[in-house]
C-alpha cells in the first residue's frame, strides 16, 4: 500500500468522470465529461490522469494536484478550491483498487499452451489454460480451468492446482502439494521443499529426517516472490483461505496459518506453529515453533514471539513480545537509560562522599 497514490501504470483505457462515477457509484463534483487515460500519485498528478486521496497526510496535494480526476471520501470537507473533477465515494482507496482490478481484467493476456513446455501424458488439464515456455508439468498433475502457468514453472508429481490460479515465472511446486482456486503465487516462490528436520547423532553429525507430508494452500491465497513454504514432516503445512504473504517469508514444516491472515516481508514462522485467523504481522516478525497465536492478533515489525498468545484481539510489540501498552512504557524507559545511568552513577558518588564525610 502506498498512502495517497500508487505507482503509475501506462496505457490505461480512456474513461470519462461520468463513466468512472457510474462504475463506483460515486458522486461527481466538477466536469463529468473530463477524460483520463492513466493513473498517478496525487502529488505527481498530470492532466489526463486519475489519482485518489485516502490518507489525510496527503490532503495538501488535493489543492495543488494537476490530475484531471481525483477520488475522495464522501465525508471529506474541502478547505480550498480544487481544480480537478472530484468523485466522492465511500472509501477512496477501495474504489481506486476496484478501478485497477477493472483495468487489469481488461488487459490482453497470453493464452494457449507453448510447444516448448513439457507436459506428462498422465496430467489432467482444464480448459482455457495458459502454459508458458519451458514450464514442466509432471505425472498425474491436475490443473483446473483458466489457470495461468508462466514460463519456467515446475509442478511436481501428483500436485493439484485449482481454477483461475496464477503461477508466475520460476515458481516451484513440489510433489503432492495442493493449491486452491483464485490463488496468485509470485516469481521464485517454492511450495513443498523439505522441512528443516535433522536428528542429532552421538557422533555430532546430523541425520536427515524424511519429510513425508505436503503443503495445502486453500483458495484466494496470494504469496509474494521468493517465499518458501516447507512440506510437513507428516500430514500437511496449511495456508488457509484468503491468506496474504509478502515477499521473502519462511513458513516451516507443519505450520498452520489461519484464514485471512496477512504477514509482511522477511518474517519467519518456525515448525508446527499455529497462527489464528485475521492476524496481521509486520515485517521481520519471528514466530517460535510449536506455539499457538489466537485470532485477530496484531504484531509489530521486528517482534519475536516465543510463547503462546491465547487471548484474541490484542496488539503486541517487541522481543520478547509483550502487549503494546507495556512495550511502549518499556521503550520509554529504554531510551532514557543513558540519562538514568548517569544520574544513578552521580547519586552513587554523592552517597559515597557522604559516607566518607560522616564516618
Amino acid at each position: 500500500m502506498m498512502p495517497g497514490g500508487i505507482i503509475s501504470y501506462n496505457q490505461i483505457m480512456e474513461f470519462t468522470a461520468a463513466q468512472i462515477a457510474a462504475f463506483l457509484h460515486g458522486e461527481i463534483q466538477g466536469n463529468a465529461e473530463v477524460k483520463v487515460h492513466n493513473v498517478t500519485k496525487i502529488e505527481e498528478g498530470e492532466p489526463g490522469t486519475l489519482s485518489f486521496l485516502a490518507n489525510p497526510k496527503y490532503e495538501k496535494y488535493l489543492y495543488t494536484s494537476k490530475s484531471s480526476i481525483i477520488l475522495i471520501n464522501k465525508d471529506l470537507q474541502l478547505k480550498q478550491p480544487v481544480s480537478a473533477t472530484l468523485i466522492r465515494v465511500d472509501n477512496a482507496y477501495e474504489a481506486f483498487a476496484a478501478l485497477l482490478q477493472l483495468y487489469e481484467q481488461s488487459k490482453a493476456k497470453s493464452s494457449g499452451i507453448s510447444s516448448l513446455c513439457s507436459i506428462d501424458k498422465t496430467a489432467v488439464l482444464g480448459a482455457g489454460l495458459y502454459i508458458g515456455d519451458f514450464a514442466v508439468i509432471s505425472g498425474n498433475v491436475q490443473i483446473g480451468n483458466n489457470t495461468r502457468i508462466y514460463p519456467q514453472v515446475y509442478i511436481g508429481e501428483n500436485a493439484k492446482i485449482g481454477d483461475n490460479t496464477t503461477l508466475y515465472p520460476g515458481v516451484k511446486v513440489y510433489h503432492d502439494c495442493i493449491i486452491g482456486s483464485g490463488c496468485i503465487i509470485h516469481a521464485g516462490t517454492v511450495i513443498g521443499s523439505d522441512g528443516f528436520g535433522f536428528a542429532s547423532m552421538e557422533t555430532g553429525e546430523y541425520k536427515k529426517i524424511p519429510q513425508l507430508g505436503n503443503v495445502v494452500i486453500e483458495d484466494d491465497v496470494e504469496l509474494g516472490s521468493n517465499v518458501s513454504v516447507d512440506r510437513a514432516t507428516m500430514g500437511s503445512t496449511f495456508i488457509r483461505k484468503g491468506v496474504k504473504l509478502d515477499n521473502l517469508i519462511q513458513v516451516a514444516h507443519n505450520v498452520d496459518i489461519g484464514e485471512h491472515t496477512v504477514i509482511a516481508a522477511q518474517s519467519g514462522i518456525a515448525g508446527s506453529a499455529k497462527i489464528g485467523a485475521r492476524c496481521m504481522f509486520g515485517g521481520q516478525v519471528a514466530i517460535n515453533g510449536h506455539i499457538s497465536i489466537a485470532d485477530d492478533i496484531k504484531i509489530g515489525a521486528q517482534s519475536g514471539v516465543a510463547n503462546n498468545i491465547a487471548e484474541k484481539g490484542g496488539m503486541y510489540l517487541g522481543t520478547p513480545v509483550q502487549k503494546i501498552s507495556s512495550a511502549r512504557r518499556a521503550y520509554a524507559i529504554f531510551v532514557n537509560l543513558p540519562t538514568m545511568f548517569r544520574d544513578l552513577y552521580q547519586l552513587k558518588r554523592e552517597v559515597e562522599e557522604h559516607k566518607k564525610t560522616h564516618s
